[in-house]
């Protein structure tokens, strides 16, 4: 195998489009030669002008040396063809998502680049071992999936299919470290891993719009300042287009069989054939104008009075505090006509939770404490409740400096189904062995931008609490969506954390 540490190690990249262009810029910022063909000449020309150009662009914001930057140009070579990879030591391919096309590639540079030279390809959805089917040495093919913008995005999965060899991974592991990025291995399997991963951030917030609970803006509103996602699911999916995560979704859930933790919803999917795509459209769960969403309610606004008093449920710190913080009398019994507050009935819903205290549901007002609540607190009620009682605890807590989102009744409030859905799929991709803990939280945090890794997650929050979660949801709702995994089940059961190894 070579040594991509040397200077002299030459990279070829197949494709000149966005993510070929970018798999050669950080391939010559990181030292290598570079040889980059497309079958169109003109896009080759121009990807080639693109290149220089960006390297410049680094220069003038004063992030690469003028000198840096002229050595890397030099470096860089424009083949008429595909003959110009024969002393190549790697070649990426970045073609279009067509697995005929790519094998046609594959099986026309295994017979013109050296024994030695290692073949990989930067598909996102195409299971390697479709594209290595029929390859003389299959053991040196492997997948090399960038993110776009691959100058920006720091994580490379490197997917080992079942022919691909350990020197392979080993290799190219070196060939990304040296063009400046972060690689995690990941075995052959619908989605790899960063795909895989973030289907639970988006499914679940799918399936609690579906369920009537919230509207999306009171959903990304609570994943970004309670949990501190950068962005929440459907301004997610929006940005990425529906066109593209609908398709993915429904692969992944049909390549794994169907299981339910991985299936979407009929809205999803109506979304994709009206053609509100997402921002491309101006259209998607969200209306654009010039690229701005137009603003939907995401805070409950009451005119209400604060109540005097209030019975607490729950010992619970936070609102005894807020409480006390009011000058609100706290009862030791019901009277009969205050609001009843309980918090965190974790993994419940206001109605189980009045079910199983027997309290009065129509003055029951259920709050989630479980996350940050320096921005924002989410309070539900159970069917049939008195609205007055609601109205006034919303007013508490506004008068405390938060927002307060109200939602209609859930098992697990919003911010704890999606955690709790996230956490157990990373669970699961451990369980099935596709990647080790350290690698599956490293590539949520590189490719997602994840506050914290799912297994990270999962020991935040406690695994005994996120089974718990898991475990109520599903037996009140019957779901098998809920199932929790048994990586995340036996570590609960242990005391165990959350990344410990088998």
């Amino acid at each position: 195998m070579v040594d991509f540490a040397t200077d002299q190690a030459v990279i070829g990249v197949v494709g000149a489009g966005a993510m070929g262009q970018g798999i050669a810029q950080v391939a010559l910022t990181g030292g290598l030669h570079v040889t980059l063909y497309d079958l169109d000449a003109a896009a080759r020309q121009r990807a080639g002008e693109q290149i220089a150009g960006r390297l410049d662009r680094l220069v003038e914001k004063g992030r690469m040396a003028a000198d840096a930057a002229a050595d890397a140009k030099a470096r860089l070579t424009l083949a008429d063809g595909l003959d110009g990879f024969a002393n190549a030591d790697a070649v990426v391919e970045a073609v279009t998502e067509d697995v005929a096309v790519k094998r046609a590639i594959f099986e026309q540079l295994e017979g013109l680049v050296g024994p030695d030279c290692l073949l990989a390809s930067n598909t996102s959805s195409i299971p390697i071992a479709r594209i290595a089917a029929g390859a003389k040495r299959p053991g040196r093919i492997a997948g090399m999936h960038f993110f776009n913008p691959v100058p920006l995005m720091a994580l490379v999965e490197l997917v080992e299919a079942r022919e691909t060899t350990p020197e392979t991974l080993d290799a190219l592991a070196a060939l990304a470290q040296r063009m400046g990025r972060t690689p995690v291995r990941v075995k052959d399997t619908p989605g790899f891993l960063v795909n895989l991963g973030g289907r639970a951030y988006v499914t679940e917030a799918l399936h609690i719009v579906q369920e009537g609970v919230a509207m999306p803006a009171q959903i990304d509103a609570v994943m970004r300042d309670c949990c501190g996602y950068r962005m929440g699911p459907f301004e997610l999916m929006d940005l990425t287009g529906i066109d593209v995560n609908f398709p993915v979704t429904e692969i992944i859930h049909r390549g794994f069989f169907y299981d339910p933790r991985l299936r979407s919803t009929p809205d999803h999917r109506s979304l994709l054939d009206a053609g509100r795509l997402g921002r491309k459209t101006g259209a998607g769960f969200f209306t654009y104008d010039d690229g701005k969403p137009a603003e939907q309610p995401v805070d409950l606004v009451t005119n209400a009075e604060p109540p005097a008093k209030i019975v607490l449920l729950v010992d619970d710190p936070e609102l005894t505090d807020l409480a006390l913080a009011a000058e609100i009398e706290i009862l030791a019994a019901d009277d009969g006509e205050s609001p009843i507050v309980t918090a965190l009935p974790r993994g419940r819903d206001a109605t189980q939770a009045a079910f199983d205290t027997g309290v009065e549901p129509s003055r029951l007002v259920a709050v989630d404490t479980e996350f940050d609540t320096s921005k924002r607190l989410v309070v539900m009620v159970p069917p049939g409740a008195d609205f007055d009682s609601l109205q006034s605890v919303a007013a508490w807590l506004t008068a405390s400096g938060v927002a307060v989102t109200a939602i209609q009744d859930s098992p697990g409030f919003i911010a704890q189904r999606i955690q709790a859905m996230v956490g157990n799929l990373g669970c699961e991709i451990a369980q099935r062995g596709l990647a080790s803990p350290a690698d599956i939280d490293t590539a949520m945090k590189l490719g997602l931008n994840y506050p914290m890794g799912p297994l990270e997650l999962v020991d935040e929050m406690g695994p005994g609490r996120v089974h718990d979660m898991l475990m109520r949801m599903q037996q009140i709702t019957g779901d098998d969506r809920y199932r929790p995994s048994l990586w995340l089940r036996r570590r609960a059961l242990l005391g165990l954390s959350a990344r410990t190894p088998d």
